[in-house]
């Protein structure tokens, strides 16, 4: 029973893990990243669908990233999609083509994406502790029935502590990483 309330907890622990890195992989750092668009919500014939399904993307300079779709009719569709996100560049139209030259960020940009990076990182330890605090309710549920001795308990309240440590310190380790992405020059 223990080792259930442990597997689930990792589990939804390495999910939240999961999220957290897709959501670094959007944010911008000193580089052009495909990550930065290719799940942007584009109106495509009347229904919203995310870029990398309807376009090739990638970055054939340090600083650009290329965007060739497959169906030539979507081009202005996933222009204006471009323009009403949140990523601060304006789409170049060429043909088919459309290219998005990223400016070089400013240190002001800097510290505002460190803050965001931040505040993601803060937003999955949440998560991953309110997953340990549900853990060890079902721990002592377990034990107020009789299911699992008061030693057991302890033992899988310890258990749940250490694989809570082990998730934060991975999500830490992220967000520095990411941080120090960002402010590279």
């Amino acid at each position: 029973m223990i080792n259930d309330i442990l597997s689930e907890a990792r589990s939804k622990m390495k999910s939240t893990v999961s999220v957290f890195e897709d959501k670094l992989s959007g944010v911008r750092s000193g580089r052009a990243s495909t990550a930065l668009v290719d799940r942007l919500p584009v109106e495509y014939y009347g229904q919203e669908t995310e870029l990398r399904q309807l376009a090739n993307i990638s970055t054939p300079e340090p600083m650009q990233i290329m965007i060739r779709p497959f169906d030539k009719g979507a081009v202005t569709d996933i222009e204006k999609a471009i323009q009403r996100s949140d990523i601060g560049v304006n789409p170049n139209v060429d043909g088919d083509v459309i290219r998005l030259n990223m400016p070089p960020l400013t240190m002001e940009r800097r510290q505002e994406l460190v803050k965001f990076v931040n505040k993601l990182a803060e937003e999955a330890r949440v998560a991953i502790r309110n997953i340990r605090r549900n853990s060890i309710d079902d721990l002592r549920d377990f034990e107020k029935e009789g299911m699992i001795s008061e030693d057991e308990l302890k033992r899988g309240q310890d258990e749940v502590q250490k694989l809570t440590d082990d998730f934060i310190k991975i999500i830490d380790e992220m967000s520095k990483k990411k941080e120090q992405e960002i402010l590279e020059i």
